[in-house]
């Protein structure tokens, strides 16, 4: 007769399942403090050990701060912090080749679009990063590396004005990977001054159909940016 019980749960997920339980049905929320290691081990039986790896875990994931020693910062703290969580994550799956760069680039098109919209239908949006960016890219002729830098840091600015945070945190964790792939295209071009002067026109026409308020037309230029360079 075979044995079809399932397998048991590990130990450390069982703290982490606990935990979540918690915060959502409001047992636990940010600034709260979590039950201390020995309570969780006599809470749940499970061992120290298990609980010190949920916490490395979700410490990880940006839910919670952890600090040793016995004053008002002792101990693990939930905190709300989604994007440091979703970007290392993203970053890791960028790094280990678990997503293709063409569903990076899918993303990216479907994600901007989106940004630029909502923004250019905004009136009171906070643009002074990402004109502070181009300004940067303006300034002096720079080599591909220093200007995808910047390239990567203003889609990243337009994606933080856009109160979001989850697309705020997506931008953060794919902005390794664009930076990633946008070099190795610029290693193909031959007239990087001709293309990189394109890119600063594409980057001033997309902030100024944001300003000006046009939301068809900020969209338009989406594709026509990101698409157009990595068909290049």
């Amino acid at each position: 007769m075979t044995d079809t019980a399932p397998a048991p749960a590990r130990a450390w997920k069982v703290v982490l399942d606990k935990i979540e339980t918690d915060l959502i049905e409001g047992r636990l929320g940010p600034g709260d403090r979590l039950p201390s290691e020995r309570d969780l081990v006599a809470q749940l039986g499970v061992g120290r050990s298990s609980v010190r790896e949920a916490l490395r875990v979700l410490e990880v994931m940006g839910l919670i701060r952890t600090g040793t020693g016995s004053g008002p910062s002792a101990g693990a703290i939930v905190i709300s912090s989604p994007t440091g969580g979703m970007s290392a994550l993203l970053r890791l799956q960028v790094a280990a080749q678990g997503f293709p760069i063409e569903d990076v680039v899918a993303t990216r098109l479907f994600v901007e679009e989106w940004i630029v919209g909502t923004l250019a239908a905004q009136s009171d949006t906070d643009l002074a990063v990402a004109r502070a960016t181009i300004d940067a890219m303006d300034a002096e002729p720079l080599p591909p590396e220093d200007f995808l830098a910047l390239d990567a840091q203003f889609h990243y600015a337009l994606a933080a004005a856009s109160g979001n945070t989850v697309v705020a945190a997506t931008m953060a964790g794919l902005r390794s990977s664009i930076q990633g792939y946008t070099a190795q295209i610029a290693r193909h071009i031959e007239d990087w001054g001709t293309e990189s002067q394109r890119l600063r026109d594409e980057h001033h026409a997309i902030l100024e159909a944001i300003e000006a308020g046009d939301v068809e037309r900020a969209r338009a230029l989406v594709p026509l940016h990101i698409a157009g360079y990595y068909t290049h």
